[in-house]
């Protein structure tokens, strides 16, 4: 114990008291932000072969009608090449653009949506399903990031309207994607964001879902049927101006 010096004034004894047992005052940084909504290239640039695939889509795209564009993860990225190719062709192909892409979690969307060059279009709305790849986070996280997808989304296209999607059911994080859906569902306001409580419509069956594949995560093609006819139901009402 440090001894007390003679003839200090007490203001002195004060302050060194407080000079020995005070830690340093530094100013405080901000708190990290949450990974969710946090911008992250890790899904994309460091794979050759997406960033191809998806020039090439993109060329094949420019200089035609998009009034719809998809934003997700490979669920989305399905509609044009895996079971959802034959609705997509049927309902979306000539007025929509795909930008889902696999394993993407919200992070990972916000980033492509801040720095791929989509200024050849102007959609008027945007189908949002995001979040499904998020399993590490909490539902409050998962929600946070699907807000900041549409947060980037509206950034990205002025004026558009979105169209967000429940999460929908999976093996892997069932009970969560269902807690998160009920924190996405009030992002709707009516005017410019929509929810379409999509995963109310893949009943369960068994230890599976009606409308998944075998692996209870991907969309067969009757699941993908589900899923266009319920946004062709709600796009009028979406459209209004």
């Amino acid at each position: 114990m440090m001894k007390r010096p003679r003839h200090c004034p007490a203001a002195l004894l004060a302050a060194l008291a407080f000079t020995f047992s005070a830690p340093a005052q530094t100013a405080s940084a901000p708190p990290p932000p949450q990974s969710a909504t946090a911008p992250s290239d890790q899904n994309y640039a460091p794979r050759l072969n997406y960033q191809t695939y998806f020039a090439d889509y993109l060329a094949l795209k420019r200089g035609k009608p998009v009034d719809l564009i998809f934003i997700g993860d490979s669920i989305t990225e399905q509609w044009r090449w895996g079971s959802g190719v034959t609705v997509w062709k049927k309902h979306f192909e000539d007025r929509a653009l795909d930008f889902g892409l696999g394993s993407d979690r919200t992070q990972h969307t916000i980033w492509r949506l801040q720095n791929i060059d989509l200024s050849a279009w102007s959609p008027k709305v945007a189908v949002v399903l995001i979040g499904t790849n998020n399993v590490s986070d909490t539902p409050e996280e998962i929600a946070v990031g699907v807000k900041a997808v549409v947060d980037a989304t509206q950034a990205k296209f002025f004026g558009i309207k979105v169209i967000v999607l429940s999460i929908l059911p999976n093996a892997r994080a069932t009970q969560k994607m269902a807690d998160a859906n009920k924190l996405i569902a009030p992002l709707a306001d009516g005017r410019t964001i929509f929810y379409l409580d999509l995963a109310a419509k893949f009943t369960p069956v068994g230890d599976t879902w009606q409308g998944l594949i075998r692996d209870k995560l991907h969309l067969s093609p009757e699941g993908y049927e589900v899923w266009a006819a319920e946004l062709e139901a709600m796009l009028p009402r979406v459209m209004k101006p």
